[in-house]
């Protein structure tokens, strides 16, 4: 027997690009007992799953500390909510931070910058002590350093003790090496002039270079909150107050963290609901749109479930509370949601292998540019030359923009989806639903309701018979009041749903497998099949006779109903077509996905739903064992199949297809097994999330290809290769704002998401 893996999910600080990530993930995977590790840069967290026997948190948390990164202490048994809420807490404190550094550093440099261009100035120059402008120029420069840039260095230190770099390797090795030739020549000039050099200063470079790299960080850190703006609209929607009835029936507010499993909760016109329950008393109707993305409010009665941070419209009612904490359906979204934000999508792995190489493979290439510099320029300029394109490289090659080509497009797709009631379980899922070209569905409880309705109700004028036909439909409803069988329940509900009074009947009694009866009025009604008219000696007209074989050749059950002894009505029943089903099917075919149907009825009955809604290629007759077998089937024609179904005996094909959606009323089972839960009972679900994965994908790939164009023309011209033909050069200044840039121009291509809607 194998040993139970566990799963660790880790807040890391301290990370600046997609090397850090990496940096840590070796660690922990080195770590004994680790099976495997994931960082993810944009969302700041690490997945682990390691063996408890071998490894612990504790244990985990020193493999971080060890690659010199820090680790964000979690409150034990918090919800994934509150876990949100307080990390939303302390992004904010860090962003106060750093703005307040950008600003120390913006304000020097804009005073620092034209002090430095005297030197420009021939004319201006020999008016001014050039010894004493240039340890001003130092002073100032200092608390850029000290204060502004002091965590580029730590970071780029705490790398080298553990023989890691990462993007502030860059920046250290560029800002220090320019401050320190600066310094150099501030302090003894005579070394350079002594060799024919001009001593000239770098101070403007180093402050500006810092400044600008804050700028693009504070802009960063602003995106990437935005990008899970979805997930903290999730976590504000929960309530922050309920009202528990006490055992004396007292009625008492109390905070929300105070409520109990069992405790009995009022909830009045207009108010949320606190946490998830059941109804006891009372009924009314709730808006759902923020769990399921419904916009139509939904009604709920005594027995109905009710899920916290949903709206109570119109009614009062009280319901007892079965779930609480991290086990309400709203902290499992926000769970499913928070996994799904930090998992690893398969087209990552690209700039990930790219990003774990990179940053020692630029520091080479700008040594090896400074090389060439100084040995190719003129003897008067090589050094402040070799010095500057030196600096350029390593700015202007930070690999941030590759680390967040991907996660944060993923963070504000899977939290659009949530807004929409598409829960995606992880970003593989959001993959494959993109090259999804035939999606397989489920006919009962999928297209169709999943429960048995009258589709018919035919009452032919009878001589002898003084019934009208609402009034018949109540004697029938009286009889099967009474009964348990799904098909009674659905003539309940539909002479409920046609009003008119409703009657008595005694003496009832249910014939197995054939029907009922029961006297209504005075009268014995029977309700049932043939044979139990039969049975009766109860002939059919030649009316009903026809009439009845057509419903039956519609694929519909037939209940046959006879008062005083002669035969008067049919019932036609089936398991009605949702109203959305053909319109979704549609837009399916629409996006050039071929959808095809399965289930276990008779070929004609799947051809009657078939033609229903359009689909010209289904499955009959296909025993629960045998869906994956239809699925393995489709796959070997070379199709990617989408699967869509609700039960317990669908789970299997879920799980074969190469994405499985759970229509969200269906089985635990099923939606464990399946890489998309849809929160309602409507394929436009599917529509959504095959239309929200493609755009995602494709804002990633736009994402990677300017992350990568960027880095392929921005080294070059940095290393100064331009310079030969057109006499153009860089400045490391420059180099800065471009780097800033390139992680921006990503961030704001993600949040293009943001506006995704669906359009019907």
């Amino acid at each position: 027997m194998e040993p139970t893996t566990k799963t660790e999910t880790l807040d890391i600080e301290g990370m600046t690009c997609a090397s850090c990530a990496s940096a840590i993930e070796k660690s922990l995977s080195r770590a004994p007992g680790v099976q495997s590790a994931m960082v993810n840069f944009a969302t700041e967290k690490a997945t682990v799953h390691y063996l408890p026997g071998q490894a612990s948190p504790a244990s985990l948390k020193e493999a971080v500390v060890n690659a010199g990164y820090g680790v964000m202490e979690r409150a034990p048994d918090t919800s994934a909510a509150e876990r949100s809420a307080e990390i939303d807490r302390q992004k904010a404190l860090a962003y106060q931070k750093l703005k307040r550094r950008f600003w120390v550093a913006t304000v020097l440099a804009i005073i620092i910058m034209p002090l430095s261009m005297l030197m420009l100035w021939p004319a201006l120059m020999a008016r001014v002590n050039m010894p004493v402008l240039n340890y001003a120029l130092l002073l100032l420069t200092l608390p850029v350093l000290a204060y502004s840039g002091r965590e580029f260095y730590v970071s780029a230190w705490n790398g080298f003790k553990h023989r890691s770099a990462n993007m502030d390797t860059l920046i250290a090795v560029g800002t220090g090496a320019a401050f320190l030739y600066s310094l150099a020549a501030t302090v003894v000039p005579g070394f350079f002039t002594s060799r024919g050099l001009v001593p000239e200063v770098y101070y403007d470079t180093t402050a500006t270079i810092i400044a600008l790299i804050l700028l693009g960080k504070v802009l960063e850190l602003r995106a990437k909150t935005q990008t899970s703006a979805a997930m903290r609209s999730l976590i504000g929607l929960q309530a922050k107050t309920a009202r528990v009835v006490r055992p004396n029936g007292e009625e008492v507010d109390v905070p929300i963290e105070q409520v109990q499993l069992g405790d009995i909760v009022v909830v009045r016109p207009g108010e949320k609901v606190a946490t998830d329950g059941r109804i006891t008393e009372g009924q009314s109707s709730l808006d759902e749109a923020m769990l399921t993305g419904e916009s139509l409010p939904v009604t709920k009665k005594a027995g109905d479930p009710v899920f916290g941070a949903t709206l109570n419209k119109t009614g009062s009612f009280r319901f007892e509370v079965t779930k609480v904490g991290s086990d309400t359906m709203l902290s499992q979204i926000v769970k499913l949601v928070e996994d799904a934000q930090g998992s690893r999508a398969p087209i990552q792995r690209l700039a990930d292998k790219v990003s774990s190489i990179f940053v020692p493979t630029v520091v080479v290439i700008s040594i090896l540019t400074f090389v060439l510099w100084f040995d190719l320029a003129p003897v008067d300029t090589r050094l402040p030359l070799a010095l500057v394109n030196f600096v350029a490289v390593l700015i202007i090659a930070c690999p941030c923009a590759l680390g967040l080509a991907t996660p944060t497009a993923i963070m504000v797709s899977t939290g659009k989806g949530a807004e929409h009631g598409v829960l995606i379980r992880n970003a593989e899922a959001l993959e494959k639903a993109y090259q999804v070209n035939t999606v397989l569905l489920d006919k009962t409880g999928t297209i169709t309701r999943g429960e048995p309705a009258v589709t018919d109700f035919l009452a032919p004028s009878l001589a002898g018979v003084a019934q009208d036909g609402p009034r018949l439909l109540q004697l029938v409803a009286a009889v099967e009041r009474q009964s348990e069988h799904p098909l009674a329940e659905a003539v309940v509900r539909h002479a409920d749903a046609q009003g008119g009074d409703k009657l008595m009947a005694t003496g009832f009694r249910a014939v197995e497998g054939k029907g009922a009866t029961a006297t209504v009025g005075g009268q014995a009604v029977f309700i049932g099949n043939r044979r139990l008219l039969a049975d009766e000696g109860i002939t059919l007209s030649p009316e009903l006779t026809a009439q009845a074989e057509q419903l039956l050749s519609q694929a519909k059950t037939v209940l046959y109903v006879a008062v005083a002894g002669q035969a008067v009505a049919l019932l036609g029943v089936a398991d009605t077509v949702r109203d959305t089903s053909v319109a979704a099917i549609k837009e399916l075919q629409a996006l050039g996905i071929e959808v095809v149907m399965m289930t276990g009825d008779n070929p004609q009955t799947a051809a009657q739903v078939a033609g229903q809604v359009g689909i010209t290629r289904y499955f009959a007759e296909v025993l629960p064992a045998e869906k994956a077998g239809k699925v393995k089937a489709l796959q070997a024609e070379g199709r990617i199949v989408a699967m869509v179904g609700d039960g317990i005996n669908d789970a299997p094909a879920l799980a074969q297809a190469d994405i499985g959606l759970a229509i969200g009323s269906g089985t635990d089972v099923a939606m464990e097994a399946a890489g998309i839960t849809l929160m309602r009972s409507d394929l436009h679900g599917v529509v959504t999330a095959i239309e929200l994965s493609r755009q995602t994908i494709r804002t990633i790939k736009q994402n990677l290809f300017f992350a990568f164009i960027y880095n392929t023309l921005g080294i070059p011209v940095a290393a100064g290769l331009l310079y030969p033909f057109f006499g153009i050069l860089l400045s490391p200044m420059l180099a800065a704002a471009a780097m800033a840039l390139s992680s921006v121009s990503v961030l704001t291509n993600s949040l293009r998401l943001r506006s995704f809607s669906v359009k019907r």
